[in-house]
């Protein structure tokens, strides 16, 4: 199925691994233009070094996504290579689990600022472009973690947060051929999760409540995104979409 995205220039956010990594290939696989940008520079030099090798278009951009200026550089930088945005994912997270009580402002306000001021800096910096060439896509990774989580008052709220900040988007933005999107992953198991010391114990106990009978992968993220961006999607606005394998529970 072609999916029309060849030449679409992408920013994904938090892609050099995980998640992010999984869906900027995807990406490329189409055709699409990556911009792969992480709080992590090097990392992502490398893995957009790998893409060119695999006979994609990409470029990285080391960017703090919390940090107004960094974000301008990232548009900038993009517009210099490719001349424009069409696509961008919002994906970049962070976590500080603990419960409230131990829970300090620094731990709330850096996963707020990331996890929320990053998808909605990034996404005012993008529109303009988008809005020129009446064509834009942005999807926002939220989590099934915004019914919220004990010791995760700030990533739930943050993630909350994106699902209101999609569907506000998506009414602002509509008319202008320009969609928005969510995404709420469950449980997925990237290199960050597989190397937790307790790992086991948490497949276990995702598995128990998936109805869906294995765990996720970062593929089966970037699958729905990659449809999300495409106009195969085009009449889908302001929806949240979860990949969580049917759990809903916490």
């Amino acid at each position: 199925m072609d999916l029309h995205l060849r030449e679409k220039t992408a920013i994904i956010t938090g892609s050099a691994r995980g998640i992010g990594a999984a869906i900027a290939k995807a990406l490329a696989e189409e055709g699409v233009n990556v911009v792969i940008t992480d709080i992590n520079s090097e990392a992502a030099a490398e893995y957009a070094k790998d893409l060119v090798e695999q006979g994609h278009n990409a470029i990285s951009v080391g960017s703090d996504i919390s940090d107004p200026e960094s974000v301008d550089l990232l548009q900038k930088a993009t517009l210099e290579a490719f001349g424009g945005v069409d696509i961008l994912v919002n994906n970049a997270g962070i976590v500080r689990d603990r419960g409230i009580i131990k829970m300090s402002v620094e731990d709330w306000d850096a996963v707020l600022s990331t996890n929320l001021k990053g998808s909605w800096l990034c996404s005012k910096a993008v529109l303009p472009s988008m809005a020129q060439r009446g064509w834009g896509r942005i999807v926002n990774i939220s989590s099934r973690a915004h019914w919220g989580n004990p010791g995760q008052t700030n990533y739930s709220s943050a993630k909350a947060g994106v699902i209101g900040l999609t569907r506000s988007l998506a009414m602002e933005q509509g008319r202008r051929n320009i969609t928005v999107n969510a995404v709420a992953p469950g449980f997925i198991l990237t290199d960050g999760i597989k190397s937790l010391d307790h790992i086991e114990h948490i497949k276990a106990g995702a598995l128990e409540k998936n109805t869906v009978p294995r765990l996720g992968e970062p593929e089966d993220i970037a699958n729905i995104v990659t449809f999300l961006v495409s106009d195969r999607a085009g009449y889908i606005n302001g929806e949240l979409v979860h990949v969580s394998g049917g759990r809903y529970s916490g």
